[in-house]
């Protein structure tokens, strides 16, 4: 099966990632701390939240303070992806983004309802010393407006 995913920059309370996986019609998600990696070595904690509506994968915008999630949401990468591995304790799967590539395992932690590990794996894709970029930039900034996301626009 071939969906899509995104990975949207948010600037919050604290700058983290959010990464979403197109899976039974919604945006499974997950916050990462610290981003997702290209380097096999690096486990990300991913915290998972909320499922998202479909239509919230293109969103870009300032979410007004007092909503959820309030603060500066960019798209950071998006592409397609397919699926190898759905479970309960474990999603394994290929990306094809413009960043994230290759075969990636979110895998639960043992004993904690909503903490996972993203882990790359190992493949032709891997890159060791890679880091997160923002696309957060002053410029980028500007260009954003105050909006009210799919998730709650109703």
């Amino acid at each position: 099966m071939n969906s899509r995913f995104v990975v949207h920059e948010h600037e919050a309370t604290n700058l983290h990632y959010d990464f979403r996986l197109e899976i039974d019609g919604v945006l499974r998600s997950w916050a990462i701390p610290k981003g997702p990696s290209m380097n096999p070595t690096e486990k990300r904690l991913s915290l998972m939240v909320d499922d998202h509506p479909i239509e919230y994968i293109d969103f870009e915008g300032i979410i007004p303070k007092g909503r959820y999630g309030a603060g500066t949401v960019v798209v950071w990468d998006k592409g397609s992806f397919n699926l190898i591995e759905h479970g309960e304790n474990k999603i394994a799967f290929f990306l094809s983004g413009k960043k994230l590539k290759g075969n990636f395992t979110l895998v639960r932690i043992k004993g904690k309802a909503n903490q996972w590990l993203l882990i790359k794996q190992m493949d032709e894709f891997a890159k060791n010393g890679w880091k997160p970029e923002t696309v957060l930039t002053p410029k980028k900034r500007e260009s954003l407006k105050t909006l009210i996301p799919p998730c709650e626009a109703s």
